[in-house]
């Protein structure tokens, strides 16, 4: 009896040995699966995060280059725009400039002709308000269709110089200090007097505007070093240019004077400069000044025969 029993708990350990083992073997397997398929679950959301992550990126691209395109056309369709009104006002400074003419040679003649002193001041009050408009219009026809510069030799200091004392008597520059600070030793440079002359008067009008009574204006120059080229500074102590404007005053038309100015000044301005070769930067702070830099190269060659019969030197 005793015997029987120990052979069957025997079979029966066994059994739950065998049983336990099989247990063990499966959940082995059950974990291994299941780790198998949390790999896959965790490589699957990898890769949805993956492709969800460019699938922005793509869509933020292409509303970039949605944005992108929209901007280029509305300045595309703008300066169109610029184009035809270029075109219009092109021939409408033709329709002006010939009787202008007309009437500034009329007026010439009454001068001539005249020996009242009252009447002689009123007609040249006249003959310079024609040759002003006259200016105007041929500065416009210069920026709509551009003539290459006519150089010629000319003194920095010298041209500095002539333009100040031609400026400051100018109501717009009273009470306020005007300063070269242009050194008589600065190297001449090879550029076309007349539009260079423009640039400044133009600077130095647009520093006058800005400046209150008691105000700076300072004009400088100095060789660059390493480089042949030369900076002109125009500085004033006025009210500053603001940062959202700041990149917007060399666009024609762009004006912040209310009805007083045509926004062509600068453009013309850093049209001319850019002819020459050179560039034109505006560095401003709002409430303590502006200063506008001038790089123009110093152009060592020597002028062509052509060029030399057509320049004239300002020493």
């Amino acid at each position: 009896m005793t015997l029987h029993w120990i052979v069957v708990t025997t079979a029966f350990a066994a059994g739950v040995a065998v049983v336990w083992r099989r247990y063990a073997r499966a959940t082995k397997e059950v974990e291994r699966k299941m780790e198998a398929a949390n790999r896959r679950a965790t490589e699957s959301e990898r890769q949805r995060d993956s492709i969800q992550e460019e699938l922005f990126c793509r869509l933020y691209e292409q509303r970039e280059i949605d944005r992108q395109k929209m901007q280029f056309e509305a300045q595309l369709s703008e300066y169109e725009r610029y184009a035809s009104l270029a075109q219009l006002a092109l021939g409408a400074v033709h329709e002006i400039n010939n009787p202008l003419l007309g009437i500034l040679s009329h007026l010439e003649l009454e001068l001539k002709d005249c020996q009242d002193a009252s009447q002689r001041v009123e007609i040249e009050q006249c003959i310079a308000g024609a040759k002003r408009i006259s200016s105007t219009l041929r500065g416009f026809v210069n920026y709509a269709r551009p003539s290459p510069p006519l150089l010629s030799r000319i003194s920095l200091a010298r041209l500095v110089a002539d333009t100040i004392t031609f400026l400051e008597n100018q109501p717009m520059l009273r009470w306020k200090l005007l300063v070269n600070e242009v050194p008589a030793d600065i190297p001449s440079i090879r550029a076309d007097a007349n539009q260079l002359s423009q640039v400044l008067m133009n600077l130095l009008l647009n520093a006058a505007e800005a400046t209150p009574e008691g105000g700076t204006i300072t004009v400088s120059a100095s060789k660059l070093a390493y480089v042949e080229s030369v900076e002109i500074r125009v500085s004033d102590t006025g009210c500053g240019i603001p940062a959202e404007v700041l990149n917007h005053v060399f666009e024609p038309f762009f004006t912040t004077k209310h009805g007083r100015g045509t926004g062509l000044g600068l453009s013309i301005s850093h049209a001319y400069i850019k002819s020459h070769g050179g560039d034109m930067r505006v560095d401003s702070v709002l409430g303590r000044g502006t200063t506008v830099t001038l790089t123009m190269p110093l152009h060592n060659e020597e002028p062509t025969r052509e060029e030399q019969e057509r320049s004239e030197v300002v020493v």
